[in-house]
């Protein structure tokens, strides 16, 4: 294991203060999904300068101080661990922006902090949901380095960089209104129809903060192959600018084309209005690599306004899902308003279904000169 005086001569004033950081110390502590990418014989020692800043995507190691709003962990094998106070944890420092729960931002020095998310994401958190229980707190122990003494950041692991090499996937996103509108279940429900038709399908999300649930639901679907951000290196997208969000889209279609995929049905998180949501749809060049969008939404109003949003950034609606199946009146609604079909999860995973929105999407990417 490293001890100081073995570090690298040439390392910073920061790096004299790396302790040895032992196996026995790591394997006892619990350690989050955020942090999975990253080898456990990389993390050598730890830094415990209190007057370091932290940089997004670098790990830590913290105490427990008192448990609130997420009192479990997710492992790096997505198992949730309770958390007890006292306990260590390995996480890594990230923004977050989720209306449905909390605004966090990487904190300015390793004070405490926040857990501000169940896969591992440390934080201040500056604002929460009215119905939002206090997040849990965490004691900064000091960030990991490697056996040369550099901050170990999950950006180090990530997914080669690059463009499609050929032909591309073509790609279904799943938009919506907001938060739990139901992308990310109607995109695994429309997974679930492609692959039943006998296509080689993936699934992915470009956006959002890091976790395993919906990574594991398209999983579970049928996705051939399933990567999101946190394997492009971002433990979260709040925050980021244009070309970091283009350069985990080109990541993800370069892998997806590299195992043929057939078909990608991509989630882009939160709602039209969210800052990288935005971004990316108004971006000429995202524009381009989407060939269809299945909209989300939990009442008609929000069906009619995304469409026409969407509409507008020269985007093609395929149909409408997400909530607002659950409520025929509702649905008849949207579908009056806008001219169409809202899809249930139960046709959305029918075969005949699924392959007729895969149709849609071929032909709005001829008609765009796509293909």
């Amino acid at each position: 294991m490293l001890s100081p005086t073995a570090l690298h001569p040439s390392m910073t004033a920061e790096f004299n203060a790396a302790i040895p950081c032992t196996g026995k110390r790591l394997a006892n502590a619990k350690r989050a999904y955020t942090t999975r990418h990253v080898p456990p014989e990389s993390m050598a020692g730890l830094l415990e300068d209190t007057q370091l800043v932290p940089r997004a995507g670098d790990l830590v190691l913290a105490r427990v101080q008192r448990v609130g709003k997420h009192a479990a962990l997710e492992l790096t094998d997505s198992r949730r661990a309770t958390m007890f106070v006292g306990d260590e944890v390995l996480v890594a420092y990230a923004a977050r922006y989720a209306p449905d729960q909390f605004l966090a931002e990487v904190p300015a020095s390793m004070g405490p902090c926040h857990l501000a998310a169940s896969g591992g994401v440390a934080a201040s958190v500056t604002a929460r949901h009215g119905a939002v229980a206090a997040p849990t707190e965490l004691l900064p122990l000091g960030l990991l380095v490697d056996a040369q003494g550099e901050r170990l950041n999950v950006s180090r692991f990530a997914l080669p960089k690059g463009q499609p090499d050929g032909v591309r996937p073509l790609t279904i996103v799943s938009l919506g209104t907001s938060m739990n509108a139901g992308k990310t279940t109607s995109a695994a429900y429309l997974i679930r129809g492609l692959v039943a038709a006998g296509l080689r399908v993936g699934g992915a999300k470009i956006t959002g903060t890091g976790s395993g649930n919906d990574s594991n639901l398209l999983r579970d679907a049928g996705a051939d192959l399933v990567l999101d951000f946190t394997d492009a290196g971002h433990t979260s997208t709040f925050g980021l600018d244009l070309p970091a969000l283009e350069g985990i889209l080109d990541a993800v279609q370069t892998r997806m084309q590299a195992e043929r995929v057939g078909v990608l049905v991509m989630e882009i998180a939160d709602g039209l209005l969210q800052r990288e949501t935005e971004m990316l749809l108004r971006s000429a060049y995202v524009q381009r690599r989407i060939d269809g969008c299945v909209f989300s939404s939990g009442e008609a109003m929000g069906a009619i306004a995304g469409v026409q949003w969407l509409q507008a950034q020269q985007l093609p609606v395929l149909t409408l899902a997400g909530t607002i199946t659950r409520s025929p009146l509702a649905r008849a609604e949207a579908e009056h308003a806008t001219g169409l079909k809202a899809m249930g999860l139960d046709e959305l995973c029918n075969p005949e279904a699924a392959r007729a929105v895969m149709l849609r999407a071929k032909q709005a990417a001829r008609d765009r000169n796509l293909v």
